[in-house]
């Protein structure tokens, strides 16, 4: 049934193609390459590294840093030696970041050069006390590289269960407090099956895949464990940046790349994209948001290669529903915001709020069941049997199937807005403020209203060189969505708060506004 059936936990990637494919190059970042002989003897010798440190088996591990090779070594030698790797969101405050590292009750810390500085205000901070790793790349002079040295180049081989979290990864917080999800070898192991059934999903002998998205984020770290498993080479960018990712397509001629939305439009406004060569490409991968017809247009003009959506979570280990590169039809905008079907092996439903499933057409909660879903959200038992139910994960997205099986998100259950006794979800308005061409990103939210219960509300980033007028906003979306669901009032911004993935935090929003409304 699985495609590489010696692969039964994420320590056993590197040791297959050690055997396997041991010159083939799985990493290569801006200090050079890794092939995938180097990646088993390396994560060995981080293994017996941390053995050496005196961490105990099953303990979470933080690493702070960006994308880079030595990510990845460190990913596999924590597995090896037994234990779980907790991506840090490096962009977090040293307060936050403080919070985060406690709860996991990390007792070591692997942190890149650059970010020391952080790390050491963080040690000040946190009630959870931890060792600090300082890491380089390869440097034979660097202390860590002098340690690797040092330590046995032999496979600890530590006992790891497959329900045994892999990767204990912190949501981004857009609803709250952030939760530590328990990514299992299981999880991750049924997922590759999934995957592995699904036509759309193969993998070719040469593939190149690059990654983007941050670590500490799942279409960072999921979708690059989906490549290595593949015994695909891996190019690593260590944060987005459109320049940077213009010059490493170019340098390493990736086939596979994994953005959103927001990062597709950042490439194809960049100056230099005009020249860049994508002929490499074969498919984009994009999840966070549906794509805009006028976003897939250019970038397929541009791009020439295959795009394909998917949907999932965090606590999903992967996608959930795609929708593939035939499913892109340009001439139906309509379709162009579904998030496809479930991949095989995958099951999902909508029900009202009483979790009786609603019919085709209505709107209601997502559901998932899946062989892939999360262990359960790091020392939070009552949060976590709040999101599971009778085998099924509430994902908290609401959205609805149309009578062809496709599926439609129609927002988050929390960013619905009860006005005037009528629902109206945010991601449809935004839709429609994202065609207005004064309009650069948008948000809507639900404010408190004496009259309405609720009223809709349009933040506005302009584009460049317009200033549109409340009135202007107003008239043209009276022009497609019903009137209970144009917005009241309109704002304009400069910047939104955003996650490390491009999307707008809208409970800061909503959170900044009513503390401005209470003030005045």
């Amino acid at each position: 049934m699985w495609l590489y059936a010696d692969i039964k936990t994420l320590a056993d990637i590197p040791r297959l193609y050690a055997r396997t494919r041991p010159t083939k190059v799985a990493l290569v970042d801006g200090s050079g390459s890794t092939t995938f002989a180097e990646l088993d003897d390396r994560s060995n010798r981080i293994a017996n590294l941390i053995a050496g440190l005196g961490v105990k088996p099953k303990s979470n591990i933080g690493f702070l840093g960006k994308n880079s090779s030595l990510y990845f070594q460190l990913l596999f030698g924590i597995n090896k030696a037994g234990n779980t790797m907790s991506p840090m969101n490096w962009r977090l405050a040293a307060p936050e970041l403080a919070a985060v590292i406690a709860d996991a009750e990390a007792p070591l810390l692997f942190v890149d050069r650059e970010l020391m500085p952080l790390a050491e205000s963080v040690k000040a901070l946190c009630s959870q006390k931890f060792q600090i790793v300082e890491i380089d790349p390869p440097n034979p002079d660097s202390a860590f590289d002098q340690a690797l040295a040092k330590a046995a180049n032999t496979d600890p081989q530590a006992p790891l269960e497959a329900e045994q979290a892999a990767l204990l990864i912190y949501t981004s917080g857009t609803t709250g407090k952030p939760k530590g999800v328990e990514l299992t070898h299981r999880g991750f192991h049924y997922m590759r099956l999934c995957e592995h059934l699904e036509p759309a999903l193969q993998w070719q002998p040469d593939d190149v895949m690059l990654m983007v998205m941050p670590n500490f984020h799942l279409v960072g770290s999921g979708l690059t464990i989906q490549s290595l498993y593949n015994g695909s080479t891996l190019s690593i960018l260590p944060q987005l940046d459109a320049g940077q990712l213009i010059k490493i397509i170019a340098r390493d001629r990736p086939s596979v790349v994994a953005l959103v939305p927001t990062a597709i439009q950042m490439l194809l406004d960049h100056p230099d994209s005009k020249t860049a060569d994508f002929s490499s490409l074969r498919l984009v991968m994009y999840a966070g948001s549906p794509i805009s017809s006028h976003l897939l247009q250019r970038a397929l003009v541009q791009m020439k290669c295959k795009f394909m959506q998917f949907y999932g979570a965090t606590e999903s280990s992967g996608a959930i529903t795609l929708l593939r590169p035939e499913q892109h039809v340009l001439e139906d905008e309509d379709k162009l915001k579904s998030c496809g079907t479930p991949l095989p092996l995958i099951e999902v439903k909508f029900v009202d709020a009483f979790g009786v499933e609603v019919p085709d057409g209505d709107v209601g909660e997502l559901m998932v069941r899946s062989p892939s879903i999360f262990g359960g959200y790091w020392k939070q038992p009552e949060t976590t049997a709040a999101v599971l139910k009778d085998g099924w994960y509430k994902t908290g997205d609401a959205g609805r199937r149309d009578a062809e099986g496709l599926l439609y998100l129609v927002d988050r259950v929390k960013d619905m807005i009860v006005t005037g006794g009528e629902n109206v979800y945010s991601a449809e308005v935004e839709q429609v403020l994202a065609k207005h061409p004064g309009v650069r990103m948008c948000a809507v939210i639900g404010l408190p209203d004496e009259k309405w219960g609720e009223r809709v509300v349009a933040m506005i980033m302009p584009a460049d060189g317009h200033k549109p007028t409340q009135d202007e906003i107003i008239a043209h979306c009276r022009l497609h969505i019903a009137g209970y669901k144009v917005p009241k009032e309109v704002r304009l911004v400069d910047s939104f708060p955003m996650t490390a993935t491009g999307k707008v935090l809208k409970r800061v929003v909503r959170d900044e506004l009513s503390k401005a409304a209470a003030v005045a």
